[in-house]
């Protein structure tokens, strides 16, 4: 299965976390750098944060402070660790891998912040 796999959503009060996680084969998750993006009703798919093969991260400014992205390379997951959410955070949230080769998303999980 090339496809990535997250898990992890879910409904959460504002000010709460979340942990996202998503699965991948070790084939591309060693060599694509990992994403998560999302998708908000009425709104285009936005990066929300990504993380390179040797570990460097870039965050969307809407999320610095309050998300981190990390990778285990031993069980080739990623994981989007979501503090101090918001209303505002809430989307369907995609796993992405991609490279100068593929570019693959997986079905996404749905993150609703709401009280």
């Amino acid at each position: 299965q090339v496809q990535p796999v997250e898990s992890g959503g879910g409904l959460v009060q504002p000010g709460g976390s979340l942990r996202l996680s998503c699965a991948a084969s070790r084939n591309i998750f060693n060599i694509g750098t990992m994403g998560w993006y999302r998708q908000a009703p009425g709104k285009q798919r936005e990066l929300v944060a990504a993380i390179t093969s040797g570990g460097n991260t870039n965050y969307a400014d809407s999320v610095k402070g309050r998300f981190t992205i990390s990778r285990d390379n031993a069980k080739s997951t990623v994981f989007l660790q979501m503090n101090s959410l918001k209303p505002e955070d809430t989307a369907v949230y995609y796993c992405n891998s991609k490279s100068t080769k593929w570019d693959y998303s997986g079905q996404g999980t749905q993150v609703t912040v709401s009280s």
